[in-house]
């Protein structure tokens, strides 16, 4: 509440260039399908023509774990870099964090080594945030890692990485933007600062999110998606997030379910929660209420405004012909009922949940995705 940090340079465009010849050792993290595609070059490229050693590990897979982390580490000692440069989406930059944050921590010498991030898609906001998920494999458990040390120093973001992005993709990592934005507003640990940040990233996504989903080549729409998800990324970094991320992370490890997908699916039912829409209205309701009116959508009352904010996603949702509940995800009702206990275990401890602007039950989880299975409140 008391205190906003941004400690990431960040550059707006293609910028990689003016980095590389501070450089000697370059480490590179990059997902498989970079790796195979080729589109790596956008890093390897630059290196090759600057004379510059590197080395790429591209086995991080869509959530990053614990071996995968662990195998990074020994590539980079094996390296012995003083750059680390990340290329991807949140699972690269995720895994990336937990690579340099270990590193830093067991050999001296990585201290001060220099963390770059380029992200490849518009969603994540990973590149300015202090979170990083990691997924232990033997127990289907996600797990959010919170600290400061876990920030690039700098991020790079180049619209033209997102232009090939498939229109899901698209539409996943959209509604994590949304999902971001409108979590750290309502959060208990919100100020002046991260609602400056949230408000700016709804507006850009208001304005851009479906220009892209329908005109990808938009370069410039792409650009605004881009930095409005780097602004959600500085909100929740500094404010928290809340139960919905809590949730969607539980569900996302036991169920596969692409995290800006989970949070779609589950935010129309965790909001009207927050916002008390079914009992009796909440401060949460008059946060939603402001971004209403900051959006400039008309509406009368608060509990009228914070109902118009909730069809907003579902909005969004359904014209990026996404699943708007976990049945409609793939999941079948045996498996949803056999994991249910587990699920809403594991939301109730995460970090994330302890954020979230109303008091919430093991019970009331419970009810939550049950809700969101259906589609029915």
């Amino acid at each position: 509440m008391g205190e906003f940090r941004v400690s990431t340079r960040i550059m707006i465009g293609d910028r990689l260039d003016q980095l590389v010849n501070d450089m000697k050792k370059v480490f590179v993290v990059a997902d498989h399908f970079l790796a195979v595609s080729k589109k790596v070059s956008y890093v390897t490229d630059r290196l090759d023509r600057a004379g510059k050693q590197y080395d790429v590990f591209s086995d991080v897979a869509a959530e990053p774990d614990l071996g995968v982390v662990t195998a990074g580490i020994k590539r980079l000692e094996a390296l012995d870099p003083d750059t680390v440069i990340c290329l991807g989406g949140g699972a690269s930059i995720d895994a990336a964090k937990a690579i340099v944050f270990i590193a830093r921590r067991v050999n001296e010498k990585y201290k001060n080594i220099r963390f770059i991030a380029i992200p490849t898609t518009s969603g994540t906001g990973s590149e300015v945030s202090t979170f990083a998920v990691i997924t232990d494999k033997t127990t289907q458990t996600k797990y959010p890692l919170v600290d400061e040390s876990l920030v690039p120093d700098i991020a790079v973001l180049d619209a033209s990485l997102v232009v090939s992005a498939p229109p899901k993709v698209t539409g996943d990592t959209g509604i994590d933007v949304f999902t971001h934005a409108v979590e750290a507003f309502v959060s208990r640990e919100h100020n002046d600062f991260t609602d400056a940040m949230a408000i700016k990233s709804l507006q850009l996504l208001q304005n851009n999110l479906l220009e892209v989903y329908k005109n990808p080549e938009n370069l410039h729409a792409r650009q605004s998606m881009h930095n409005a998800s780097c602004m959600a990324g500085i909100a929740f970094a500094n404010s928290g997030l809340g139960l919905n991320h809590g949730m969607a992370h539980a569900m996302g490890a036991h169920f596969h379910i692409p995290h800006g997908r989970a949070n779609g699916i589950l935010l129309p039912y965790v909001m009207s929660f927050n916002a008390g829409c079914h009992d009796h209205l909440t401060p949460a309701a008059s946060r939603y209420a402001e971004i209403v009116a900051q959006l400039g959508m008309d509406s009368v009352g608060t509990r009228q405004s914070a109902l118009m904010l909730i069809r907003t996603a579902k909005r969004f949702m359904e014209k990026m012909n996404m699943p708007v509940t976990i049945a409609e995800a793939g999941v079948t009702e045996d498996d949803f009922n056999a994991q249910l206990d587990e699920m809403a275990k594991a939301a109730l401890a995460d970090p994330c949940t302890a954020s979230n602007p109303r008091e919430v039950t093991l019970e009331d989880i419970k009810t939550l995705y049950r809700q969101a299975f259906t589609g029915r409140a």
